[in-house]
């Protein structure tokens, strides 16, 4: 039982050994520059939040670069204000237009540089995240934005790699933004869940007309019942006693 016990023991160790090294490798990996949620629609709106951690321990990050893709112009990019961070939007020209609620636009938003001012900066140990509203999302498949990571000790990080799907995640990943169509299912369904929710009235209104009837039924058996037992008593009592 002794030996049993030691060698359970050490089997624990060894396995949290090698969890803490698995975990210590792969932790710093995904720490890089994110868009978050990581999926949306064709054609639609969504707020977005490009997630900034730091990874310096000594230094902090103090400015945030963002350029929206070229093959996939957004006509709607509004930013939503962060503390202590100030914003600046660059444009640029399109052609063909892009349509916005009837509109053509002929200039979008190419790039979002965002700065800290005074303490606002992310401390080691620290993320922050920078929220953006866009629309409506382009046909495509995916949008890549790549970003720059400024540090106060003037070192740049250099989020533009775009990562192939089925590969290995590149060193320095570009978040990506996975788009979907738009399901052609959702809005013919609309009339059917009108008209089902019309049949589901009709079958409890059914059921509820059965369930009347059959108290109904019920009520009027249990009366001629009673009625044959008064007639049979009344009949007893007033037959001649012998």
């Amino acid at each position: 039982m002794l030996r049993l016990r030691r060698t359970a023991t050490a089997a624990a160790v060894v396995f949290t050994v090698a969890t803490t090294a698995v975990l210590g490798v792969a932790g710093p990996a995904s720490a890089h520059v994110s868009v978050n949620p990581k999926e949306a629609t064709q054609g639609g709106y969504g707020r977005f939040a490009f997630r900034v951690p730091n990874e310096s321990d000594t230094a902090s990050t103090t400015k945030v670069e963002v350029v929206l893709p070229e093959n996939a112009p957004v006509g709607s990019v509004s930013t939503m204000p962060v503390p202590g961070w100030t914003v600046v939007v660059e444009k640029r020209k399109v052609d063909p237009p892009v349509e916005v609620h009837g509109s053509q636009l002929t200039e979008v938003v190419s790039k979002l540089t965002w700065t800290a001012s005074g303490d606002a900066a992310v401390k080691p140990g620290q993320f922050q995240e920078f929220p953006v509203s866009m629309g409506p999302l382009p046909q495509v498949d995916r949008m890549v934005f790549k970003s720059l990571q400024t540090y106060s000790d003037g070192n740049v990080v250099r989020w533009i790699e775009e990562p192939t799907p089925g590969a290995e995640e590149p060193e320095k990943p570009a978040p990506v933004l996975t788009l979907t169509p738009a399901s052609a299912s959702a809005a013919p369904s609309a009339a059917p869940a009108g008209q089902a929710e019309a049949d589901d009235d009709d079958e409890d209104t059914d059921g509820a007309a059965t369930g009347l009837g059959i108290a109904g039924l019920v009520a009027g058996l249990a009366g001629l019942l009673l009625g044959g037992l008064a007639f049979a008593r009344t009949r007893r009592e007033a037959a001649p006693k012998a």
